[in-house]
């Protein structure tokens, strides 16, 4: 038995799809079960709930962990260091054989920023005597898509990650997923880490031409000074962005990367192939 945390969303999803097309059996766990689908385990657990998610894993042959993203955290990241013991006990009483955890490029820095929550599950993690792969993808790619109207109706969008022209190590969240089901059904010892990104690396101006592909008008990328960050965070209601501002300054300057890009494995998704559907799907309905 497979148990998959955040089965629901994109990466869970894929990661679901693709062990059930290779025969094996899932588990979702799942805070309401109402959500479940047909070939579906199911398990009633919230990450915050050890014994509950102990008995989840329990009898599980590997496990799928994903913690469900804090935009906007507390000082000092108490939400993630509730999902790190909470995990981590849960794992400890059930002994899978084998776990896979989603954490994301960034966790290795060593300046504080919003990937910081992956650093501190990661070392709760790092104290089990499991066989464990701690997956740190890209930038998501699928980010681009809430892009996808102000493309089609306006020819900009605005971005954050700068200079327009730098690229960085982006995946679709569809490779991600394939991933992990891979990952979680090899055997191996002790830790180890994995990082992944798309076939080749985006910038903004790269994602502004396969918006303009995609829609068949011109698009382009419209930085937004940093000095206006903290403003347009708080308008959309945030409370402490410091911690998402330190994040894109980590991209945009270079201390969040993947240090050796040799080890890092590829997705097969380009970004001109993520937005296609979308835009199209968009221009549709409009």
């Amino acid at each position: 038995m497979y148990a998959v945390m955040g089965i629901t969303g994109k990466v869970g999803g894929a990661v679901a799809r693709e062990l059930l097309a290779a025969g094996k059996p899932v588990r979702a766990v799942l805070r309401d079960p109402r959500k479940a689908q047909p070939g579906w385990d199911i398990a009633k657990a919230d990450i915050n709930d050890a014994a509950a998610l102990a008995k989840a894993f329990d009898g599980t042959e590997a496990v799928f962990i994903l913690a469900p993203p804090v935009f906007d955290p507390k000082p000092g990241y108490p939400e993630a260091q509730a999902v790190a013991d909470s995990v981590a006990a849960a794992l400890r009483a059930a002994k899978p054989d084998r776990v896979v955890y989603l954490s994301t490029i960034g966790a290795d820095a060593s300046e504080d920023n919003l990937l910081s929550q992956h650093t501190i599950i990661e070392a709760a993690l790092k104290s089990l005597s499991l066989p464990l792969t701690f997956l740190r993808p890209g930038w998501f790619l699928d980010n681009a898509l809430w892009d996808v109207a102000p493309a089609r109706d306006t020819g900009r969008f605005a971005a954050f990650l700068q200079p327009l022209d730098r690229a960085i190590a982006m995946v679709a969240t569809e490779d991600v997923g394939r991933l992990a089901a891979q990952l979680l059904q090899e055997s191996w010892n002790g830790q180890r880490i994995v990082e992944l990104e798309g076939p080749s690396r985006v910038s903004s101006n790269d994602l502004a031409a396969a918006f303009a592909q995609a829609l068949g008008h011109p698009v382009r990328a419209e930085p937004v000074p940093p000095e206006r960050w903290e403003g347009l965070f708080r308008e959309q209601g945030m409370q402490n962005p410091t911690p998402r501002i330190r994040m894109l300054s980590g991209f945009n300057e270079g201390w969040i990367g993947f240090q050796d890009g040799s080890k890092t494995r590829k997705g097969r998704i380009t970004a001109t192939e993520l937005i296609a559907a979308p835009c199209r799907d968009s221009q549709s309905f409009r």
